[in-house]
């Protein structure tokens, strides 16, 4: 087991951004400084009761679902084009093998398949975020893998079953983006439904637990759905995190428009 304790720590569903976004130079300049700054104070209520990170980044699909055993993870640069010095930036956080191999018996137990992966390091879903968040990297941290099926119903699966986690000192993140067409976002299309998406999105949020799991259950005939996410896998991270907080309260925890797209993150307790 890993540690007890008697605070149950929230879940958030934190926006990732784009690439290496956070620590360049852009245009228009300060296009990222509020995602920012969320980054950087969202876990500030429960720091001193984290005893260890999950992390289910939308930048990991493996045919079984995977959580890193790495003890010493390295970082995966896996974007492309951007300044020389975002492939030197470092986030040294451990990781720690008792607590994946809790977490991929306890995903075996609930019939779904799970193995610990002994060699992957952090993606840049992780430790871009999480360098703004916890820059000290002195948390142990564990990635976990999304499915290639995408099933909305399995990943929700996943969160409920490593809820109890939340009772350990561990705090799970999911990182994603609730909008995320890169072709939009990049400048190279419109952006189209953002808004009449990310209305609905939290709306759903908001609801009570029952009919929030039906909502994303249902996600692709939301207004806009596949407009604002013709591939779903930065949207799948949320459901694990609503997973994990099922018969819980949810809030819209941040909100911005970022290069003329709604994005969102979400708090669940």
């Amino acid at each position: 087991m890993w540690v007890d304790q008697m605070v149950r720590l929230p879940t958030f569903f934190i926006p990732h951004g784009g690439g290496p976004c956070f620590f360049m130079d852009w245009h228009p300049k300060g296009v990222w400084d509020g995602m920012a700054q969320y980054l950087k104070s969202f876990a500030n209520n429960v720091r001193d009761d984290i005893k260890a990170i999950i992390v289910i980044s939308a930048h990991w699909e493996e045919d079984t679902i995977k959580v890193t055993g790495n003890p010493n993870p390295g970082l995966i640069y896996d974007y492309h084009g951007f300044s020389p010095h975002t492939y030197e930036l470092k986030w040294p956080a451990k990781g720690n093998r008792d607590l994946a191999n809790q977490m991929s018996a306890i995903l075996n137990d609930g019939g779904i398949a799970c193995a610990v992966d002994e060699d992957r390091g952090f993606d840049h879903g992780i430790f871009i975020p999480l360098l703004l968040a916890f820059p000290e990297a002195n948390i142990p941290t564990i990635q976990v893998s999304l499915c290639p099926t995408l099933s909305p119903k399995t990943h929700l699966q996943v969160g409920r079953l490593l809820q109890p986690l939340r009772d350990q000192g561990v705090l799970i993140i999911g990182s994603g983006m609730s909008y995320h067409d890169v072709g939009a976002l990049m400048g190279r299309t419109e952006v189209i439904g953002s808004d009449a998406f990310d209305n609905w999105l939290s709306n759903s949020i908001l609801m009570p637990s029952e009919q929030r799991e039906a909502a994303l259950l249902n996600w692709a005939a939301a207004p806009s759905a596949r407009l604002c996410h013709p591939r779903e896998e930065h949207l799948m991270p949320l459901h694990v995190i609503a997973g994990a907080a099922t018969g819980g309260k949810s809030m819209i925890d941040f909100n911005d428009t970022v290069l003329g797209a709604k994005i969102s993150a979400y708090q669940f307790q």
